[in-house]
């Protein structure tokens, strides 16, 4: 699935910039960036439900588990 997201973002640049060596370049380049913020989306998404886990666990010990200290 990413491999073709990859080549219609790579496709998609070199229609809008035309086809030289420089474009083909920057397409690449562009196509690289929009795949690695896409990896980057899709790591968060993945780790999304251990993230809330920590985030409850935290705030049940905060509230529950831990006693205050007073000086």
């Amino acid at each position: 699935m990413l491999e073709l997201i990859f080549i219609l973002v790579f496709a998609a640049t070199l229609l809008v910039t035309g086809i030289t060596m420089m474009t083909v370049f920057a397409a690449t380049g562009i196509a690289l960036v929009v795949m690695f913020l896409l990896g980057m989306v899709g790591a968060v998404l993945k780790l999304l439900p251990w993230l809330i886990v920590i985030a409850l666990g935290v705030w049940f010990f905060k509230n529950y588990v831990a006693q205050p200290r007073y000086k």
